[in-house]
């Protein structure tokens, strides 16, 4: 994992990028922790924020902020994947301690041993850390991360002291909801108000959702069979219950589900599986999204994608 390569930015990633720009990763595309490629629609100007931040991060964090969704995870991911860059993925909850990133002691045929964690293999061999809703965790703890992330030794006190000097392609990712400061929303449950200090050691990276004619090339990337015109009204529709979901700066949201990106995914391949069956986007899309909604919120969104569909509503795709 020791061998560098160098990554033409444009043909790597299927963006436009002057000629001969590159980015470092790594030679070996065989590590178990590097993540499955997929087919993946890059938008140029969240790119350009990692790739920048993997190129040189400071002493920072980068912080990715944004909707439920939206593709905060998976823009790290993918570009992982492309750099043949291990990642250590762990999905943060308020239970979690220090002490489970850093690794604990485990039976193994009678005796015990000290088992790395996430945090410590990434810290060790230059791995991505990626700490997915660091928002839910207490922030008494994500403080512990604090040394590190600047790129002081990481000492693993149960561990008999041992002293880990980060690795110099060790990078630390958050993703979360609210951007540290809580959920004014009350729509993310879990959410805490994180510690001033921790945060002021990232960077914070905003990701929305994707533009239209993005998210088209998604949809049909992930779904090809889908007809373009379905696609780009199941889009409307989503705009639609977005704009709800959010509100305006002056008031709160009328919806409290939004439709993601992931989800427009879900309705367009469901609509396919049950091609054929009576009221098919309808009924793909009470699955896909609306079964978890309050009854009057679901009819609502309902309401929205048959005003958009029009004569399609009780079609088959």
């Amino acid at each position: 994992m020791t061998t560098t390569q160098r990554f033409d930015v444009a043909t790597t990633f299927g963006v436009k990028a002057r000629p001969g720009l590159e980015v470092q990763g790594f030679a070996d595309d065989t590590h178990p922790q590097i993540p499955v490629h997929k087919p993946y629609v890059f938008r140029p100007e969240l790119l350009r924020d990692v790739l920048a931040f993997l190129h040189e991060a400071g002493g920072d964090g980068l912080f990715l902020t944004g909707p439920t969704g939206s593709g905060k995870t998976s823009l790290v991911t993918q570009v992982a994947s492309r750099l043949n860059w291990p990642v250590q993925g762990v999905t943060c909850h308020g239970r979690m301690e220090i002490g489970a990133l850093l690794g604990q002691f485990v039976l193994t045929n009678g005796s015990t041993r000290f088992v790395h964690g996430p945090l410590s293999v990434a810290a060790r061999d230059g791995h991505l850390l990626i700490l997915n809703e660091s928002d839910l965790m207490d922030p008494s703890e994500l403080a512990g991360l604090n040394d590190i992330i600047e790129g002081q030794p990481l000492v693993i006190a149960e561990n008999g002291g041992e002293v880990i000097r980060p690795h110099p392609q060790f990078r630390v990712f958050a993703t979360g909801n609210s951007a540290g400061a809580g959920d004014g929303s009350g729509l993310y449950q879990g959410v805490l108000r994180q510690n001033l200090a921790f945060m002021d050691r990232f960077r914070v990276v905003q990701v929305g959702y994707p533009e239209a004619e993005l998210e088209k090339q998604v949809i049909l990337g992930a779904v090809p069979k889908m007809p373009e015109t379905i696609v780009e009204k199941m889009i409307r529709v989503a705009e639609e219950v977005r704009r709800l979901f959010l509100g305006s700066d002056q008031e709160a949201g009328e919806l409290t589900v939004t439709m993601s990106t992931r989800t427009l995914v879900r309705w367009a391949a469901l609509s396919l599986t049950f091609k054929g069956a009576p009221n098919v986007f309808h009924y793909a899309l009470q699955q896909a999204l609306t079964a978890r909604a309050e009854p009057e919120q679901r009819e609502a969104i309902h309401r929205i994608a048959a005003d958009v569909f029009g004569d399609y509503w009780e079609s088959t795709p």
